[in-house]
């Protein structure tokens, strides 16, 4: 039996005190709208009950989750910010709030960007991060479904999830792939072009180990495939395979505007003849979408 999230999962006993009424809404709320994959639902169930709480504390007393107005928000980012909470956490914790206000029909009470709140933007290394694994790398992965999930995370710049619940049948339309939001973060289904003979030939691979199934054993169910997949990549010497997705963004950049990107030792972006900014801007645009982002500035931590 598949195990409960922690949204499906309540315990009645924390919600006999005084923010029992918005835990509790909070906690429906997560169980009525499945957006994103597991953990990403798991995280967006911990921070609204952390909300909850905090609201509380800072004297907003019986709220229900239709009573969300500007006042929380800014008093919510004030108090996170007299904490010390990074950019990058600030950004994911507005994410929930929007989503949140969203969900109860009032979108209205939070700005429409981040910088509206005068939250800094995301800071992203300038470090190049792409990783790139030898055919004699893939083999050290002892187990045949986590080796073939990281090659097609370097060949398609999937991430662990979406490699680990790639379903070959459903996926492949013969000149792209089609991925199903509920294996993507966010839920965002998208699609990514095959443009060469190698990804071709890998995706036949995973037609003939999964058949009609997806690169999780029939017999293992996501979670313990997961940890099969952290265990196996440890004993090959290897601490994450994050970095074969900035590798295929790299590649794919030089693909689609003909030159290196700034991370591998090409111009930067103030460096280019003005043609070459419009392309660079559209390519970082298609690139975005392609990894599964609608933010032409994320782009940056991979690309630089």
């Amino acid at each position: 039996m598949q195990a409960l999230e922690p949204a499906d999962v309540i315990n009645t006993n924390h919600f006999y005190n005084a923010v029992k009424d918005l835990n509790f809404e909070l906690a429906a709320l997560c169980r009525r709208n499945r957006d994103g994959s597991i953990s990403r639902r798991s995280r967006r169930f911990r921070n609204l009950q952390l909300f909850a709480k905090t609201l509380h504390e800072l004297g907003f007393r019986h709220m229900r989750a239709t009573s969300i107005k500007p006042k929380h928000v800014y008093a919510l980012l004030e108090y996170w910010q007299t904490r010390g909470a990074t950019p990058g956490t600030l950004h994911n914790y507005m994410a929930e709030l929007r989503w949140w206000a969203e969900k109860v029909g009032r979108n209205h009470v939070m700005q429409p960007t981040n910088a509206a709140y005068g939250i800094p933007p995301r800071p992203y290394a300038n470090s190049n991060k792409a990783q790139f694994l030898s055919d004699q790398e893939f083999e050290r992965l002892g187990d045949p479904y986590v080796r073939m999930s990281a090659r097609l995370q370097q060949a398609f710049g999937l991430r662990r999830e979406e490699a680990m619940k790639f379903q070959p049948r459903y996926a492949d339309r013969r000149d792209h792939i089609a991925l199903k939001g509920t294996w993507t973060k966010g839920g965002r289904p998208r699609v990514i072009p095959i443009v060469d003979a190698n990804q071709r030939e890998l995706l036949n691979e995973v037609h003939e180990l999964a058949g009609d199934g997806s690169l999780i054993p029939p017999e293992l169910n996501y979670k313990q495939q997961l940890s099969r997949y952290s265990q196996c990549i440890s004993q090959a010497g290897f601490k994450n395979f994050h970095g074969l997705r900035h590798g295929y963004a790299q590649r794919r950049y030089h693909q689609l505007t003909g030159w290196h990107c700034p991370a591998a030792g090409g111009l930067k972006r103030v460096e280019l003849a003005p043609e070459q900014k419009a392309l660079d801007e559209s390519m970082r645009l298609k690139l975005s979408r392609e990894l599964g982002h609608n933010r032409i500035e994320i782009t940056t931590t991979y690309i630089g």
